[in-house]
C-alpha cells in the first residue's frame, strides 16, 4: 500500500495555547465526556430495570444511548490524553481504525435516529396496528439495518480516503476525519470528495426525509386529538426527539455536505467538539428532562 510506504504516522496538532490554556482544555473535555458517559449508562440502566418502559420507543432510545457511549468513546480518550501529552502521535493503522469507528458509529446515529421517528408516526398515526408493525424482531432489525447501513459506508469512506498516498507533511489539525486526511493526500482528491458529499448528502437527506414525513403526519394527527393533556404529551415527547435530530443533522450537514460552510481547520475543530462530545451529552438531559416516563422511572431507581 503506497499510504502505509510514505506515512506511517500522524501527528494531531490540537488547539492552540499554552499549559495553561490546555489543563482547561483537559478539565473541559474531561468533564464533557464523563457526563456524556455518565448520561448515556444511566439512560441504559433506566430502560433495562424498568419494566414500563419495556417498549419499542425506549428500545430504541437505549440503543440510541449504547451508540452514544460508543461514539464518544471513539475520540474523546485519545483527545484527552493528546492534550497534555507533549507525542501526539497517532499510526497509520491507529487512524485508520478511528476514522471507521468514527464514520460508522456517525452514520448510524444518524439512520437510528429516522428509525425512532417512524417508530413515533407508528405509535401515534396507527396505534391499532402498532404492536403487530412493530414487535421485537422487527425492532431489532431497524437496529440492526442501522448499524448496517453505517458499516457499509464506514468502509466506503475509509478505504476510499485511506488508499490516497498521503506525503510529506502530516500534521492533523484534531482526529482522523475525511476533511483533514483529504488535505495531507499528494493526489488527486476531487473523486474522493465527490464520494464524501454523495454519502454524506445521501445519509443526511433520506434520514431527514423520514423524519419530516413522519413528523409531518403526527403533527397532523395530534392537532386533530381533543385531548389537551394528550395533545402536550405528544408534543413533549415528540419535541424531544426532534430537538435531538436537529442538533446533529445540522452540525452533520454544516461539517460535510455544505460546500465552503467550514472555512478554516480552526472553526472544524469546535464544530467536531459539537457532535462528538456536545450532542452525545445533551442527547440523555433532551430525553430525560423532556420525558415524563422517564423522569418517574429515575425517581423510582432512585428511591
Amino acid at each position: 500500500n503506497l499510504s502505509e510506504m510514505l506515512l506511517q504516522e500522524f501527528v494531531f496538532e490540537g488547539f492552540d495555547g499554552g499549559p495553561q490554556n490546555h489543563a482547561l482544555l483537559f478539565a473541559v473535555f474531561l468533564a464533557l465526556y464523563f457526563m456524556a458517559v455518565l448520561g448515556n449508562l444511566t439512560m441504559i440502566v433506566v430502560i433495562t430495570v424498568d419494566a414500563r418502559l419495556h417498549s419499542p420507543m425506549y428500545f430504541f432510545l437505549k440503543n440510541l444511548s449504547f451508540l452514544d457511549l460508543c461514539y464518544s468513546s471513539v475520540i474523546s480518550p485519545k483527545a484527552l490524553v493528546n492534550i497534555l501529552s507533549s507525542s501526539k502521535v497517532i499510526n497509520f493503522k491507529g487512524c485508520a481504525t478511528q476514522f471507521f469507528f468514527f464514520s460508522m458509529m456517525g452514520t448510524t446515529e444518524a439512520f437510528l435516529l429516522a428509525v425512532m421517528a417512524y417508530d413515533r408516526f407508528m405509535a401515534i398515526c396507527n396505534p391499532l396496528r402498532y404492536p403487530i408493525s412493530m414487535p421485537p424482531s422487527v425492532c431489532a432489525c431497524l437496529v440492526l439495518g442501522s448499524y448496517c447501513g453505517g458499516c457499509f459506508n464506514s468502509i466506503l469512506q475509509t478505504s476510499f480516503t485511506f488508499s490516497l498516498p498521503f506525503c510529506s507533511f502530516n500534521h492533523i489539525d484534531h482526529f482522523c476525519d475525511v476533511i483533514p486526511l483529504l488535505q495531507l493526500t499528494c493526489a488527486n482528491t476531487a473523486i474522493n470528495k465527490l464520494v464524501m458529499f454523495g454519502l454524506c448528502g445521501l445519509i443526511i437527506m433520506g434520514p431527514t426525509l423520514v423524519v419530516l414525513t413522519s413528523y409531518g403526519y403526527i403533527t397532523v394527527t395530534i392537532l386533530r386529538m381533543h385531548s389537551g393533556g394528550g395533545r402536550h404529551k405528544l408534543f413533549s415527547t415528540c419535541g424531544s426527539h426532534l430537538t435531538a435530530v436537529s442538533i446533529y443533522y445540522g452540525t452533520v450537514f454544516v461539517m460535510y455536505v455544505q460546500p465552503g460552510a467550514v472555512q478554516s481547520m480552526e472553526q472544524g475543530k469546535v464544530v467536531s467538539v459539537v457532535y462528538t462530545l456536545v450532542i452525545l451529552m445533551l442527547n440523555p438531559l433532551i430525553y430525560s428532562l423532556r420525558n415524563k416516563d422517564v423522569k418517574d422511572a429515575l425517581q423510582r431507581l432512585i428511591q
